[in-house]
């Protein structure tokens, strides 16, 4: 794994050694991302330098060095990440009579580039990537990132500059950056704890949107701004993908499905295996993370490594379902339970490796989870990409449930009675169902609570199913009223182009995730938190096969009466008895709410005090002491939304925007 950058300067005034200085100010931000090797190409008379920094993985000989140069010495690249059936390439180019100079995925990503043109290969590949190539003759520069989003890319102008890298400190470390903060993007993350692509914390910095390439002619002057976007063009996409398998729907039996999932993933596995440093893996004793790690051993001579994270709060610990499981299977498992007085000390960390507002709060396991693996490992594979191909998440099935009974209610009665709830303040409510409470349970199969019933009264503004879903998945559900002068911005969940239509809300509600909960907030998290500790993370669920496959199936072979990702299940049972893995999924979540009213209630204070506040000016500040103290009292619990505030005010605090 790396991380790349690059500036053009448009006026192209200046010199070599000044280009230089500037690469290597960029590249220095991404020492974590590759601590490897580092490395630079400049031509002073097109103001260009592109910079790699490099993480060895495979070929780790010199041959391996970035940035590369294309044989014809046309095209020159740098790369970040992984291209996973690289061999099967090399082959075919290798029977049209090419010779390769090493071992390393990306000189054949060059050389098909050269070969076949970049369309063609961008359909032949498959893997985790982020690249950019510079074309001498036409002068463009290409910009591309992989079908799912797994590796970052941000692009934009800045005074005289077009800059690129893969996380966005490169870019602030520059001189003359402008860090001018977009407040309309900071709405679209309270409403949704990141920032969904292609927008950036910056005003015209922009991340390009999964499954993209954007090319830009720098023999002619560049659009301006936002107007850069309309240069971007998708090569792939899960909305068409999604729309076109469930309208050729797989055919054969569900144990055939089982059969060519299964060998799909083996497949999967074993090419995320190739690496010439220590492999290991993510336990956490679900299902995605156990049937890879089993596939993962039936095809290693060697006991896998394997990880897990836990707390001290039982209702949080999954440690003992992944150690059951590393018994059966076989792995040389390792734990790792994480305290409060631990998670105080990672949390100042969070803005430097995340350096933009990102508040899932599994980023605080992922970040120790990922420590712990590299102090054995350099790749690690994960789970990651099951949930939302194979219905995993509960919220899908609640989602319905919920639009079954609300929808139908006229919307003249609905309005009304979600205001009724809201008159009467939540822990009141408490007390007057307390009565009942035993007998609600037992009717609803819910506890009736009164901060539920205050999330159930936001639901009932809904008028659609993509409004409840919405509302659903939302954080603070009118961002721009609690966020200074903003204004919510687009989004996949916004956008009417992308708006799914696959027939059943469960799908429907699969697609939103894959186009926007996926590439911005679960993948994100991951490839900063493993790149921050260097790291680099697989996940074969994700593989583009995978993906086009799970989305032809019929809905009843991943989701059937409360069997949620029923295919994986069956596949999972072939590997290790259902006694050990059947139990509700958990998450990776943290006991935030508790922590927040102790051992991090100072921390939290600091940046949730008036004068806190007033100083960085993010936030109408009445809001949010209002709820923070309705948390310290008990009076309800506010957990996810403080946080968002917190992250947004310590992003603040280490990075300075301007206003």
């Amino acid at each position: 794994m790396c991380g790349i950058s690059g500036i053009i300067r448009l006026s192209k005034d200046l010199d070599t050694d000044t280009l230089r200085s500037l690469g290597t100010r960029m590249s220095d931000q991404l020492t974590h991302r590759g601590p490897d090797d580092s490395g630079h190409w400049i031509d002073s008379d097109q103001g260009i330098v592109l910079g790699q920094r490099r993480l060895s993985i495979l070929d780790l000989s010199a041959k391996g060095h970035q940035p590369m140069v294309s044989a014809d010495e046309r095209h020159i690249i740098v790369f970040n990440g992984e291209i996973y059936n690289f061999q099967d390439i090399r082959k075919k180019l290798e029977h049209t009579g090419h010779i390769f100079n090493g071992h390393s995925d990306t000189e054949v990503l060059l050389s098909a580039i050269q070969y076949w043109g970049l369309d063609k290969t961008l359909k032949l590949i498959h893997g985790m990537f982020a690249f950019a190539l510079w074309d001498r003759r036409n002068k463009t520069l290409t910009l591309a990132r992989d079908h799912l989003g797994k590796k970052p890319l941000y692009f934009g102008q800045t005074g005289k500059d077009f800059v690129f890298a893969s996380e966005l400190k490169a870019i602030v470390a520059l001189p003359n950056f402008n860090k001018k903060l977009d407040r309309n993007a900071l709405c679209l993350f309270m409403r949704h704890n990141y920032i969904p692509a292609p927008w950036s914390i910056y005003d015209n910095i922009f991340k390009l949107t999964p499954g993209s390439v954007i090319t830009l002619d720098f023999s002619k002057a560049l659009p301006q701004g936002r107007a850069i976007l309309d240069n971007v063009k998708r090569y792939w996409s899960v909305h068409d993908i999604a729309h076109q398998g469930q309208n050729n729907l797989y055919t054969g039996s569900f144990d055939e499905a089982c059969d060519s999932l299964e060998e799909m993933l083996k497949k999967a596995v074993s090419e995320r295996m190739i690496a010439d440093v220590p492999l290991g893996a993510f336990l956490s004793g679900g299902v995605d993370s156990s049937l890879i790690v089993a596939l993962m051993q039936a095809q290693s001579d060697k006991k896998v490594k394997t990880y897990a994270i836990g707390f001290e709060e039982a209702a949080f610990n999954e440690t003992p379902h992944a150690e059951a499981v590393a018994r059966h299977i076989g792995t040389d498992h390792t734990t790792f339970i994480v305290t409060a007085n631990e998670t105080r000390d990672v949390i100042p960390s969070l803005p430097d490796v995340y350096d933009e507002p990102f508040s899932d709060m599994s980023q605080i396991p992922t970040l120790h989870v990922c420590r712990l693996a590299r102090q054995n490992a350099v790749v690690a594979l994960s789970g990651d990409g099951g949930d939302e191909s194979f219905a995993g998440y509960s919220r899908y099935v609640q989602a319905q449930s919920l639009a079954g009974r609300i929808l139908n209610i006229p919307q003249i009665v609905r309005q009304p009675l979600g205001t009724l709830i809201r008159l009467l303040p939540p822990h009141l409510w408490d007390i007057a169902l307390s009565p009942a409470r035993g007998i609600l349970k037992k009717s609803t199969g819910h506890d009736i609570t009164g901060h539920r019933l205050h999330i159930a009264s936001s639901f009932l503004k809904a008028n659609t199913y993509d409004d409840l879903y919405r509302q659903i998945v939302s954080h603070w559900a009118d961002p721009a009223s609690i966020v200074k002068g903003g204004e919510e911005l687009y989004s996949p969940m916004t956008d009417p182009a992308l708006t799914p239509r696959l027939g059943d809300h469960i799908h429907d509600s699969m697609l939103y995730d894959t186009m926007a909960y996926l590439p911005d907030d679960i993948l994100v998290k991951v490839d900063r938190a493993s790149m921050a500790h260097g790291l680099e993370v697989r996940a074969p669920l994700l593989n583009k096969d995978i993906i086009e496959f799970a989305w032809s199936l019929p809905l009843s072979y991943k989701y059937e009466t409360g069997n949620s990702k029923r295919i994986l299940k069956s596949i999972l049972g072939r590997h290790v008895p259902t006694s050990i893995t059947d139990r509700p999924k958990q998450g990776f979540g943290v006991p935030m709410g508790e922590w927040l009213r102790g051992p991090l209630r100072d921390w939290a204070e600091s940046l949730l005090s008036e004068q806190a506040l007033a100083k960085h000016d993010l936030f109408h500040p009445d809001p949010i002491r209002k709820i923070w103290q309705e948390h310290l009292t008990g009076q309800r619990d506010w957990n996810y939304y403080l946080w968002d505030v917190l992250m947004a005010q310590a992003w603040a605090e280490r990075w300075s925007p301007s206003n």
